[in-house]
């Protein structure tokens, strides 16, 4: 793993593995766990998916940079699907958006955003259908990112629907995108299309739904809240100025975490359609929801935490997760028992039969 950027092999992009390394030296220093996770995937697919998440990541920052203002972030996330789908040219973009950006955002982030021009490189290295799986994806994500930046509020979302909605925005999609370029890899997966389309939405709901939670005070302090005001009104709870002791707060956080465990539970169905010899995906797969159900945990056991630190899981967690799966990673019923038995005890959860 380099150090910096600058130990990048001479900045340059000539082969296969200096692809790997650049992606790689991003992926390291903004997600830690996805710099455990996409290497998991074989070859192929650790390139591409290393790549979506970078552009993701570029979209990301896009919609969270304070300094932006609504109809600046709605410019550059038009701009940026533009430049992916290689219709503009990136370095513009790169150059008007590292020059607006605040201290807010991470050195890494800026670094990223500055070497768009190179990310952009690989991503038009790619064939059709992979380039087409991305260019759906970051299009979908930055309108749908831009349409709920104008909603963005202290008193939340109105309803489970908008909640749905922007779940899918910002990661349901990243869910379908992933199915493509498995069904893409793999003829077997391919048989299965329909379904793990379905149950990809799923996935990403349950994922974004954890992580909504787990943000919920840290994202207070920038003036948003994608909780759903209809959840907590029926517990006299007015997110718009609520307060971690307010009773009736916690409630609601149970109801959302009954609702994020079923769309786990999609996720684990999803992941039992890879066939078991593809124990790459299913490692990628299964370590983001073992994390996910490991902080769902968390919170269910302390609803009222008032920083997200309070239910971030250990790193001793996160090996415990990549062992057990890797042990597991070939066996349905193994995995089926696991997760039965990290669920176990959520409040309220009404257990389905996950063998069918």
């Amino acid at each position: 793993m380099y150090g910096s950027f600058d130990q990048l092999p001479d900045h340059s992009l000539h082969s296969f593995d200096d692809c790997i390394a650049f992606q790689g030296y991003f992926l390291d220093h903004v997600s830690r766990t996805f710099a455990l996770t996409i290497p998991q995937l074989p070859p192929p697919l650790h390139l591409v998916v290393g790549n979506a998440y970078l552009l993701c990541r570029i979209a990301d920052t896009i919609e969270d940079e304070p300094n932006l203002t609504i109809q600046q972030k709605d410019m550059f996330a038009d701009w940026f699907s533009s430049v992916v789908q290689g219709e503009k040219e990136s370095s513009d973009f790169a150059t008007k958006l590292s020059g607006v950006i605040s201290t807010a955002t991470s050195t890494s982030e800026t670094e990223l955003i500055a070497s768009t021009s190179k990310v952009l490189a690989i991503t038009h290295s790619f064939s059709k259908v992979q380039r087409t799986a991305l260019e759906r994806c970051v299009a979908i994500m930055t309108k749908g990112m831009a349409k709920f930046q104008r909603r963005a509020c202290p008193a939340g979302l109105k309803d489970l629907s908008e909640l749905d909605q922007y779940c899918y925005y910002v990661a349901g999609v990243v869910g379908t995108m992933l199915t493509d370029l498995f069904c893409d890899y793999s003829p077997e997966i391919n048989k299965h299309r329909e379904e793990l389309q379905n149950l990809a939405i799923m996935f990403g709901q349950g994922l974004q739904m954890t992580n909504i939670l787990k943000d919920t005070w840290d994202d207070r302090q920038r003036g948003v809240c994608w909780l759903p005001r209809e959840v907590f009104q029926k517990y006299g709870i007015d997110l718009a100025s609520v307060h971690s002791a307010d009773p009736g707060l916690s409630d609601g956080i149970q109801d959302l975490v009954v609702i994020a465990y079923h769309n786990l539970e999609g996720a684990l169905r999803y992941t039992l359609l890879i066939p078991p010899n593809e124990t790459g995906i299913r490692r990628h797969c299964l370590s983001a929801l073992g994390m996910a159900v490991l902080t769902l945990r968390k919170i269910h056991k302390n609803p009222s935490f008032i920083n997200g630190n309070q239910v971030k899981i250990s790193r001793s967690s996160v090996k415990f997760i990549l062992f057990i799966t890797n042990l597991l990673v070939r066996s349905n019923l193994g995995l089926k028992i696991l997760f039965v038995i990290l669920t176990y005890g959520l409040k309220g959860v009404k257990r389905t039969n996950i063998a069918d």
